[in-house]
Order: C-alpha cells, then structure tokens, then sequence
C-alpha cells in the first residue's frame, strides 16, 4: 500500500469514527481559543470555498464555542501551509483543508521535511471531479476539436493550473502524454486565479474544478469539453468523460481536513464529531 493511499484511507476511518454518536466519546474537550483553520492553496480556489462553507455553516448552527480562522497559505504547491501545520506551536488549535498537494508536495520537495504521516487525520468531507475548459471565444466546441488545436500550435498553445506537480498539472500530463501534446503550463497558486485568467483570455484552457469556474460557465466566457470523472457529470451531462473517449482514467480532487502533529486525542475527537455534523 502506498503512502498516499494509507493517508487517504486513515483520513477515511477518521470520517467513519466521526459518524459514531457523540456518547462514544466523554472527553469534554473544548477549544480554548480561535481556531486556525489554514486552506492549503489560494483565496477563491475549491479549498478556500469548502473552508468558507464550513466556517459559515459552523457559525450559523453555532456549533463550536470558538470561532474558525480561515486563512488562505498556498505558498509552493501548498508548501506553506504544509510547514505552518508541521510548525505549530498549539497542535489543539491547528487544523487544515487539503487538495491532492497534500500527497504530492512533500514527495516533490523532500527538503521541506515533511511526513504526512505524523499528521492527525480529521474527516474527508468530499471529492471535486476536473473539467477541461476553453474561452468561448476560441471557437472550440469539442474535445477533438481542442486536440486539433493544441497540435496545430506545435508548443505554443498555453494552459494554466494550481501550482506545478500536484493536481491540475498531473491532469494535463496525462493529456499530453495520451495524445501527444505539445503546450507551455502557467502554474497559479490557487483554482480561482486560474479561473479568472481563462475568463480574461491570459491563457487558453483549465482543468479547473467545476465550483472554481462555476461563475464564468454561468456568465458563458468559458465552455466544458471534457470530464475526468467515471461517469458524466449531472451539472454537464452532454459534456463526455475521458473514459468515453477510450482512456481509462479518472482524477478526483480530495477536500480533507487534518489536524497539525501532536494534536491530542481529545481534541480530534472533537474536531471529527463537529465535522460530522457540518
């Protein structure tokens, strides 16, 4: 079993012990302070989102006795926030909304010295699909049409993701790879800056989570052609998957919580029974 797929799966049982009834546990632990709830990339972008909308779902049910401190850290493909949680001073207090940089920002750059592993699993509060994006300006309409396109360009085409390794690079890789592409790849720190950029023409397509380009498909500046996904998505339904298209392949963005290492018992008891409820 791999490294990733143990985490993954730790943060999976940490979800189900969330879902026990609260007499399970009798700890009593409360936050004695503001929580810090750091988002693992850059303000607008899917993570940001989920850690906005749990923040005022927490508030408006008035489920803590201490408020959640959202703050944006996607510094280095989430290197930030990543020695920021490694870092903290009070681990009861110290929690972060992950993407998949989780996993591979620490195998990217090993120097940071972080393990993964010593951080304490909270709860998977869901996954995000990926969808690929053009300006409707491009006059592109298909996905074979986009293929056609981005060979036509021999390098020259330009895409823009969420940092370099992680997520939305690891996407366009296997497009390059699987029908042989050449392109040039703008690393953003975050989903909603590559969004933004598609919507203003800086760069010619995404693979933006569906939330992170939500406004723009709504306002018509950006147009789906294909979704990651294992079957096609019910807010795109005449968009194709890429397993449509003969390529068995599937990518999900994870939106999960962690608490920092050295959180105690007590307090991620707590922190899985209040994520439950959200």
């Amino acid at each position: 079993m791999t490294l990733s797929r143990r985490i993954f799966l730790n943060i999976a049982g940490a979800s189900a012990l969330a879902s026990l009834p609260i007499a399970a546990f009798a700890e009593g632990w409360q936050p004695k302070r503001p929580i810090d709830f750091t988002i693992m990339a850059g303000s607008g972008g899917g993570a940001d989102q989920i850690a906005r909308f749990i923040q005022s779902a927490v508030e408006a049910d008035g489920l803590t006795n201490r408020p959640l401190i959202p703050t944006d850290r996607g510094g280095g493909s989430g290197a930030e926030a990543l020695l920021h949680l490694k870092d903290a001073g009070d681990p009861d207090h110290t929690l972060m909304v992950t993407l998949n940089s989780f996993y591979t920002t620490p195998i990217r750059q090993a120097d940071l010295g972080v393990d993964i592993e010593t951080f304490t699993p909270i709860t998977m509060m869901g996954v995000d699909p990926f969808v690929l994006w053009v300006h409707k300006e491009s006059g592109i309409t298909t996905f074979e049409e986009y293929v056609a396109k981005v060979k036509e360009m021999d390098g020259e085409y330009v895409m823009g993701g969420t940092g370099t390794g992680q997520e939305d690079s690891i996407v366009i890789a296997y497009l390059q790879n699987a029908f042989d592409l050449k392109l040039k790849y703008i690393p953003f720190d975050g989903g909603s800056a590559v969004a933004k950029e598609l919507a203003g023409q800086q760069i010619m397509a995404t693979v933006n989570n569906p939330s992170e380009a939500k406004g723009f498909y709504q306002a018509g500046d950006v147009v789906p052609l294909l979704a990651f996904s294992d079957e096609r998505l019910p807010a795109f339904p005449d968009v194709p998957t890429l397993k449509e298209k003969g390529h068995d392949f599937s990518y999900f963005n994870q939106r999960a919580i962690v608490g920092a290492p050295g959180m105690s018992p007590e307090a991620a008891t707590y922190y899985r029974e209040l994520f439950a409820k959200v």
